[in-house]
């Protein structure tokens, strides 16, 4: 943006300021300036001193000589200027802004405005003294969505006060004329912390409990800009901040030195969005952020001393890999075990004659790995090392394979240790990182700079037995091309008697899966639920559908004669017969994942599902 762009936005936003506060004037301390107008676009009670700012905000743009998008809290996304309003999707057509569907008189718009008119409206209309605007100005790109990467301006006003904060990209942040400086505290016990958290969310509350001060102001806008200025050290949104809310604010923090991040740390990059929430954590320099972003994700006491080192061993590459990790490990002085048939590979290929050939083979199928295996140390009595799966008590699991091999580990711990996945597979959807990033993640893991994502699993209790699955269990008939006939029961409704090749009961974890496959929804981690899928059901009206994870699921054979077998992600099988029931719960242990890498559960989805995954060469044994 160029210094005209800067000045014109900038004129537009001081003219805002000023006449959104005197039509204020008289309606702060009213209450029925605060009647309930309607819904706004964003979803969120939408009241009459709303709709005063937000409509000055229009007019304005509106009557501009030149086109803007614009995103507001109250009534969405228009495209505004030259006197025309239009109601758009943003995102649509930032995509369709290239030059082959551009036609030739069509102007593109110039700025992308993201707008509060007024944050903190319950405060103005008791008179409370925290309320504001704030104003982001975002270049408009072309043929691709717009996201906070390309904020360029943020200005915001607090009308209690009159303070008045700027920010340009790249040329620092102000507060009425001054530079801001951010608070240096890293002790905290002695931290102001201001913003909103989520109930039952126990690491916060140690945060909270341990912070000298907590302020919650009831507006966002105001209280992230507090972190450039030191008014705050560190403020929280674990519920999710609009992007309107935030926009100009980051920029201001940013720009004053301070950090910005998600829960776990990471750069806030998302869309211009009317739709669009972020969780926020911020705090006025790096080290206190560090400390925070520990703390809320339950992983400040989680200090590594032992791991333990599962691998598939029927390919060179994991194995050898394995023990350059095994090394390393070692070299740092952290206690290691290997699981038994691992440690039983690594003494088969000790004595191998072939073994220099071995690794130069592997060395020119795998060149991601050459590196690292081409000086390893085999002066081990790698059975010294050894333990059963079911023996396992240390802090994490290290596992190397792909999914198949996640799960079947799992399966057979009985402690609950956090697993840490490297991909030596093919899709690893599980897993958590590649090959060639195992060095950095793993120092990251040795420094605490991991987290831990629980996710749920199924039980299975059929006669007198019980089986636990992390993705799915799979109903369906040992004779191929043949049907059965299910009742399934929901919290004793029975809510669907049918024919079908088979069904599968899945949690969030195997939606990606098996479930995905046969045509259920993805769904999220985070959600409490179980999908149940029909598996080519000889019913037209028979669709997959989705239950609360406290329920009790019941599925009984009606058909005599039939047999079936149910397996538990495809590791362990079984048979049921006629009229027996399996009864499915959500399990009373969880499985817990670490997690250095915080991608977005559905940015996982695009990049390991929609090319149908990864492509390998499998070096068998």
């Amino acid at each position: 943006m160029n210094q005209d762009d800067i000045q014109i936005c900038k004129e537009i936003a001081t003219t805002v300021f000023k006449n959104v506060e005197n039509l204020l004037d008289g309606q702060v301390g009213n209450p029925k300036a605060g009647e309930f107008v309607k819904i706004g676009a964003d979803g969120t009670p939408t009241s009459h001193i709303d709709i005063i700012a937000e409509d000055e905000v229009i007019k304005l743009l509106k009557d501009a000589d030149f086109e803007s998008y614009l995103i507001s809290e109250e009534i969405g996304e228009l495209r505004l200027g030259k006197g025309k309003q239009q109601s758009v999707s943003l995102s649509e057509e930032l995509l369709n802004n290239t030059p082959e569907n551009k036609k030739e008189e069509e102007e593109i718009p110039r700025y992308i405005f993201l707008i509060d008119p007024l944050d903190g409206t319950s405060n103005a209309v008791k008179n409370i003294p925290a309320y504001g605007m704030s104003i982001a100005v975002a270049n408009v790109p072309i043929g691709r969505e717009a996201t906070l990467e390309d904020v360029q301006l943020g200005f915001v006003k607090n009308y209690s006060n009159g303070n008045f904060y700027e920010a340009v990209k790249g040329n620092g942040a102000k507060e009425n004329g001054q530079p801001l400086t951010p608070s240096k505290e890293t002790d905290i016990t002695k931290i102001t912390l201001g913003g909103f958290t989520k109930s039952k969310t126990l690491s916060v509350s140690k945060l909270v409990d341990t912070a000298r001060r907590m302020r919650v102001l009831g507006s966002v806008v105001l209280e992230l800009a507090y972190i450039a200025n030191g008014k705050y050290d560190a403020f929280l949104d674990l519920r999710g901040s609009r992007i309107i809310d935030i926009a100009a604010s980051k920029l201001i923090v940013e720009e004053a030195g301070a950090i910005v991040t998600n829960k776990y740390g990471e750069k806030l990059n998302n869309r211009l969005s009317i739709y669009e929430k972020a969780v926020v954590v911020s705090a006025g320099n790096e080290d206190l952020h560090k400390q925070i972003i520990k703390i809320i994700n339950n992983d400040e006491l989680d200090k590594v001393t032992s791991v333990a080192i599962v691998s598939r061993v029927d390919e060179y590459k994991s194995v050898l890999f394995s023990l350059k990790i095994f090394e390393t490990l070692i070299e740092k002085n952290i206690e290691t075990v290997l699981e038994t048939s691992l440690a039983e590979k690594l003494e088969e290929i000790k004595e191998d004659p072939e073994l220099h050939k071995i690794i130069a083979k592997t060395m020119n199928e795998t060149p991601e790995i050459a590196m690292h295996i081409e000086s390893l140390n085999f002066n081990y009595e790698f059975m010294d090392y050894a333990k059963q799966l079911n023996e396992l008590r240390t802090d994490i699991a290290i596992i190397l394979g792909g999914d198949g091999t996640l799960l079947r580990t799992q399966n057979q711990l009985t402690k609950e240790i956090p697993i840490f996945g490297i991909n030596m597979g093919t899709v690893g959807f599980l897993t958590e990182i590649e090959v060639e990033n195992t060095f950095k993640a793993l120092d990251a893991i040795l420094d605490g700079e991991w987290s831990k994502e629980k996710r749920t699993q199924l039980i299975i209790s059929h006669e007198n037995e019980s089986f636990r699955a992390l993705n799915e269990v799979v109903i369906m008939t040992a004779r191929p091309a043949k049907m059965l006939h299910y009742e399934v029961s929901v919290d004793g409704e029975v809510v669907e008697e049918l024919r079908a090749d088979g069904l599968i009961i899945s949690t969030p974890s195997g939606s990606t899966a098996y479930s995905m496959s046969a045509g259920g929804p993805i769904v999220d981690p985070k959600v409490g639920a179980f999908i149940i899928i029909p598996i080519c059901p000889y019913k037209l009206g028979v669709r997959p559908f989705v239950v609360s994870d406290t329920s009790e699921i019941r599925i009984k054979l009606l058909r005599q004669g039939k047999k079936a077998i149910f397996v538990m992600d495809g590791q362990i099988q079984k048979e049921v017969n006629y009229l027996e029931e399996l009864v499915i719960k959500k399990s009373e242990k969880d499985v817990y994942f670490m997690r250095i890498n915080k991608k977005y559960f559905y940015k996982k989805v695009k990049d390991k599902l929609n090319e149908g995954g990864l492509e390998s060469i499998n070096r068998v044994l």
